[in-house]
């Protein structure tokens, strides 16, 4: 498959930033700790909403691919997408690990929804959002992939006081949990323009729900306090 991007919704920037960690994705207790801590919460998430086992998915930006292979076990036929090639090398190496098949490609969003659109019973696109220029058109590209009545999941940011303090000052500065950098608060999402821009695509939103993290017990949980992270599942219409 031509994997040529002629439509590059990315900043290098970024891609190196996450290129230069790339080494580290399955350790976890690396900069990637978070990811591993709230990947089984994302993936029991998408799992009780379309039960994964026998869909076709593609993961938007699956870096090193904890997502995608996760879902990959649940029993999923999975693509997994980046620009990363570091990253994507790792996600590669790591399948003679677990044993799992995963068709990791290095292509855009736009590239692969112009080649294959409608192709997918499930789409995902976690924690990528804040990290392209132009969300909105990563989103018309999940939407444009899913097949009619097929299900589009997203996570990312809020932006508000609250969120640069806890996402960026807390979790990059003091708890040291992020490398410094790792966030621009400017790129942060709120949920109405993220719901704007599913609508905007042909997409419904079905639901918007937060993901909180308690600094004392260390522990992620899934909830309605969308004041920072955040997830929201839609669905294309049949």
């Amino acid at each position: 498959m031509n994997t040529t991007v002629t439509q590059q919704n990315a900043d290098p920037a970024e891609l190196q930033k996450f290129s230069e960690l790339a080494h580290r994705w399955w350790d976890a207790e690396s900069e990637f700790k978070p990811l591993h801590q709230i990947n089984p919460l994302r993936l029991d998430w998408i799992d009780q909403n379309v039960g994964l086992a026998g869909k076709r998915v593609i993961d938007i930006g699956c870096g090193g691919g904890i997502l995608a292979e996760s879902m990959a076990a649940r029993g999923a036929q999975v693509t997994g997408v980046d620009l990363s090639d570091k990253a994507l090398g790792v996600a590669r190496l790591h399948l003679f690990e677990s044993n799992l098949t995963v068709d990791y490609r290095k292509i855009s969003a736009e590239d692969i929804a112009a080649a294959e659109p409608e192709s997918f019973d499930v789409v995902t696109c976690m924690e990528m959002l804040e990290h392209v220029p132009d969300p909105a058109s990563t989103v018309a590209a999940a939407a444009r992939l899913a097949k009619p009545g097929g299900s589009v999941f997203f996570s990312t940011l809020n932006r508000n006081p609250k969120s640069y303090l806890f996402a960026v000052i807390g979790a990059e500065y003091i708890l040291r949990m992020l490398p410094r950098g790792t966030h621009e608060y400017a790129r942060f999402i709120k949920p109405s323009e993220l719901s704007r821009f599913a609508r905007d695509a042909g997409l419904e939103v079905e639901e918007v729900i937060g993901m909180t993290y308690n600094p004392i017990t260390k522990v992620y949980a899934l909830g309605r306090d969308t004041d920072v992270n955040y997830l929201v599942r839609c669905r294309k219409p049949a």
